[in-house]
């Protein structure tokens, strides 16, 4: 698996950094003076207070240290460190109220301790932050990942293979369980996700604006319809005259004879000759495409169009593959298979 390259902190960014991670130290040491301090109140020995302060604040220091030295180092923490973290001070606590004389000091026992166990927490996950920025590489989420991952196959394959019915089943559940789980957390694989989807939404926008840009289709014409001319009065015995024209005292009547209008013959456009498969290479771009010889992934595309579009309606796949092995095109099954998919592709984009 290829990684990002690593990066470097910035002057700034490690001035901040370091400027956060001193209060967490300070108020880790004051949790712990505060322990001291209430212990040797009650037992009034210092020796005890220390024990005290070194089962709690102590050991939880040392935890933090390994924590933090693990996360420098691009290693996942041990599930007993991070428990410890926060049963240490749990500890502490309830031996602060324990020993105290009231309610007050109970509480206030039981606070203190806890001081150290959120600065540990703390100081490892802003550990882990740099580590992250640094490498890019996130090693308690793949600690993670790889743990969910076991299990769904494990539970996977109990549901596939087991011959208890009732085990099946409830792998079956357990495995959509776990699904939810996958990656979880894990940034990088959230990163690759927003690509993919930003490489998706590009093809789609790409798409329909070809549509929307593209030409109009001409409609070709198919027949033309004459309008009769209007014809003139009818007389009584049926043949057309014009109207009485009087000129002094001597009127004309013109008479002329009906002729009927002749059929209009529908005006055939003459026949359009098909596309050829050098035609269809040339706009897409590429050589020719050559019987017998070896063709690239764009040159496959044109020879399938081209024989799907060679009958009307147009050919299947089953039909077009036929018909390149029949023409004696070269071609793999699986390389056929892949230009058929992006020639169908491009014609749902198209429609």
């Amino acid at each position: 698996m290829k990684h990002p390259p690593e990066r470097s902190l910035s002057r700034g960014q490690a001035l901040v950094l370091g400027a956060a991670a001193l209060p967490m130290v300070a108020f880790g040491g004051l949790g712990a003076v505060g322990t001291y301090s209430n212990i040797t109140s009650v037992f009034h020995r210092s020796a005890t207070a220390l024990g005290v302060v070194a089962a709690g604040e102590g050991a939880t220091l040392v935890l933090a240290l390994v924590l933090v030295g693990l996360t420098m180092l691009g290693q996942s923490s041990p599930a007993a460190v991070r428990v410890g973290l926060w049963t240490l001070p749990a500890v502490a606590s309830l031996t602060g109220a324990a020993v105290a004389k009231t309610v007050t000091e109970a509480v206030v026992f039981a606070v203190t301790p806890m001081a150290m166990c959120v600065s540990a927490e703390g100081m490892g996950l802003l550990a882990r932050r740099i580590v992250v920025y640094r490498t890019g590489t996130d090693a308690e989420a793949q600690r993670r990942s790889a743990a969910v991952m076991q299990k769904l196959a494990y539970h996977r394959a109990r549901a596939a293979n087991h011959p208890d019915e009732k085990a099946r089943n409830k792998s079956e559940l357990e495995s959509w369980k776990l699904a939810e789980k996958v990656g979880a957390g894990d940034a990088r694989l959230g990163a690759r996700l927003v690509d993919v989807q930003h490489e998706r939404m590009t093809a789609g926008a790409d798409a329909a604006l070809a549509g929307m840009f593209a030409l109009p289709a001409t409609t070709p014409v198919t027949g033309v319809t004459a309008t009769p001319a209007p014809r003139a009065f009818e007389g009584a015995d049926g043949e057309g005259v014009t109207p009485p024209v009087t000129e002094g005292d001597t009127q004309v009547t013109a008479v002329f004879e009906t002729v009927p209008p002749e059929p209009v013959t529908p005006v055939t456009p003459p026949a359009k000759p098909p596309v050829t498969l050098e035609e269809i290479a040339a706009v897409a771009g590429v050589p020719a495409p050559v019987v017998g010889e070896p063709l690239t992934d764009a040159q496959l595309v044109v020879v399938l169009r081209h024989l799907r579009y060679s009958d009307d309606p147009p050919l299947s796949y089953r039909q077009a593959v036929a018909a390149f092995r029949e023409g004696g095109f070269v071609g793999g099954e699986q390389r056929v298979r892949r230009a058929w998919g992006s020639l169908m592709s491009h014609e749902e984009s198209e429609a």
